[in-house]
């Protein structure tokens, strides 16, 4: 496909081996949506892989589903965080729902593909964008300055790392969304906070890694310049776990 800007290109993952992980995607479009194709070509997308499927729902009643992710305290969320794209999703009558769930593979084409029809959306009407794994909700504009990025957006953008107070004045420095790539998210616990930069900069480190291919066994040291023995992998966590909806590779900071 002849495309001159590459927005989302599919990466290899150099760290890549067979393996038995599954990739999870899922996204909410809000908007009033013309009845078009949407522009993915665009994008460089070939349109959505075909384990995504796309649903499209009125909102008034999508707003009675349990899963409704605009209300209850995940509603509270995007409207404190967000409020101006937060109201434009609540005005907005129509909600498309993107789930995908599919074998993981050697590269990041069917990322590159879903993103692709996702800023075509917002070609067509498209108002807000949700991506519950990071838990953001996006206006239009700050989604596309966030990921329509000559060459790629960093993968850090397609992730979320957060700061929380661990015991005993401790941090506690852990990710979401990287069952995107169909990896385990990374948790460091008991992070002194004047060690939390630091942390944080391995924390980023560690999830490149594994958006290009890499994973942890359990038990696995890790090398860590300045900490005597290393950190070591403890696994955990699943789909339904409530802090990362995800698998997980916790290390303890030593200390």
């Amino acid at each position: 496909m002849s495309n001159p800007v590459s927005y989302f290109p599919a990466w290899q993952r150099p760290h890549w081996q067979p393996n038995d992980e599954e990739v999870i995607l899922q996204f909410y479009a809000f908007g009033n949506f013309q009845p078009t194709r949407v522009p993915s070509a665009t994008y460089g997308s070939d349109g959505l892989p075909e384990e995504v499927q796309l649903t499209s729902h009125h909102h008034h009643v999508l707003r009675d589903w349990e899963g409704y992710p605009l209300k209850g305290p995940l509603g509270e969320l995007f409207k404190n965080d967000a409020p101006e794209a937060y109201e434009q999703a609540i005005a907005a009558p129509q909600v498309l729902v993107l789930h995908g769930r599919f074998k993981d593979q050697a590269d990041t084409g069917y990322l590159r593909d879903t993103y692709g029809v996702l800023a075509g959306l917002l070609d067509i009407g498209g108002v807000a964008i949700l991506d519950p794994q990071i838990l953001t909700l996006f206006g239009a504009e700050e989604w596309r300055s966030r990921y329509l990025i000559k060459d790629g957006a960093p993968l850090r953008n397609h992730l979320l790392i957060l700061r929380d107070e661990d015991d005993a004045g401790r941090y506690w420095i852990h990710t979401r969304g990287l069952r995107k790539f169909g990896r385990a998210d990374i948790s460091l616990r008991n992070v002194p906070e004047n060690e939390t930069d630091r942390a944080g900069a391995l924390c980023q480190r560690l999830i490149e890694l594994e958006a290009l291919g890499a994973h942890f066994a359990d038990g696995q040291a890790l090398e860590v310049d300045g900490i005597f023995g290393g950190l070591v992998a403890a696994l955990g966590g699943g789909y339904d776990d409530p802090q990362f909806n995800n698998t997980y590779a916790e290390f303890y900071w030593p200390g």
